[in-house]
């Protein structure tokens, strides 16, 4: 889906970005009428309705429209042209803004677009399944198969890029710069990372982060489906590894996507997580939520690149390294948890 993002002056900058799932927002306008600031837009859609929220992040700062002097179209609004919100500014600061705010503005209330970064998050609604190695040809670490249960969450339709990377911390760390602005970032640490969500968060007022190992199998395997590679059982069809890659990564989204809509989950870079590695951690797992191992030496990564063999782009496969190292081939994708 598309988005089209606005800047304007109202004693700071404005960035705002619409982003939908079942319905789709577009022709977006914003500008500023007399001490009021006028969002118009058009609400595409198959459906009667559509949820259409917006939130604003003053000063790095999470503002509910509720919470805020806004009116016209919000909530369930049907599809349309020529849609309006109004924000009544002065209402909620009399002497006027001297601050950044990012507003979010969502229809359906599944996905969005990050408006800092062009980030497209995915809405996965939680459930139970069975993780670990579920055809019998894995390793030891990934055993026992056992069921996890994991609350509803976003995570990134693409891996994190070469050049969201740069519009955040100032420069490319990637060893294969050459590929482009749309290729995964790579060579980073899971440290690096912490920084560069530590500034995202500031500016974006979210507490965006990388997904815990159960989410991320859970998201690769289509929700938790009997899936050998994210997005089915043919590792051509889904993923970049040693045999089709040509020794490079590529641009996002040229295989195709799994059932939730996500690319390159298996192949193309390592994919950082949060957890700490525990070798016999599966044993021990708690049912609900696990997060990982309380302390350890290794942080965990998923999902192979582009120079594995095929059992290592496996949904399953898990690897470890220490959180400090920049791993050539590893980069990363966001997840932030549903409130």
């Amino acid at each position: 889906m598309k988005t089209k993002t606005v800047i304007f002056i109202f004693a700071a900058f404005f960035l705002t970005a619409f982003a939908a799932q079942a319905a789709e927002v577009k022709n977006v306008i914003t500008r500023q009428v007399g001490n009021r600031v006028q969002i118009t837009y058009d609400l595409a859609g198959d459906e009667n309705e559509a949820d259409v929220s917006v939130s604003a992040a003053i000063g790095g700062t999470e503002h509910k429209a509720d919470a805020l002097h806004m009116e016209g179209d919000l909530g369930k609004v049907k599809p349309g042209k020529g849609k309006t919100i109004w924000w009544n500014v002065l209402q909620d600061f009399p002497r006027g803004l001297d601050k950044d705010v990012t507003f979010d503005v969502t229809a359906g209330g599944k996905s969005f677009t990050d408006p800092n970064t062009g980030m497209e998050m995915v809405f996965v609604k939680g459930g139970c399944y069975r993780m670990g190695d579920t055809f019998g040809d894995g390793w030891d670490d990934e055993k026992p198969v056992h069921e996890v249960c994991i609350n509803d969450f976003y995570i990134g339709k693409y891996e994190v890029t070469q050049g969201q990377w740069k519009a955040v911390m100032g420069e490319n760390p990637s060893s294969f710069k050459n590929c482009g602005d749309n290729c995964p970032v790579e060579t980073v640490s899971w440290n690096d990372i912490q920084q560069f969500l530590q500034r995202l968060n500031s500016r974006s007022g979210k507490q965006y982060r990388l997904p815990t190992e159960a989410e991320w199998e859970y998201a690769a395997r289509s929700g938790g489906k009997s899936e050998k590679y994210a997005g089915g059982n043919d590792v051509d069809a889904v993923a970049w590894y040693y045999k089709n890659s040509g020794s490079n990564t590529h641009p996002l989204g040229q295989k195709r996507p799994n059932g939730l809509g996500l690319y390159d989950m298996s192949g193309n870079v390592w994919e950082w997580c949060s957890d700490w590695y525990g070798e016999k951690y599966y044993s021990q797992s708690p049912r609900d939520n696990p997060d990982g191992p309380s302390s350890g030496s290794y942080r965990v990564l998923r999902g192979g690149s582009w120079g594995t063999r095929p059992g290592f782009v496996r949904a399953a496969y898990r690897v470890r390294f220490n959180p400090g190292v920049r791993v050539y081939g590893s980069g990363f994708r966001m997840a932030l948890s549903a409130r």
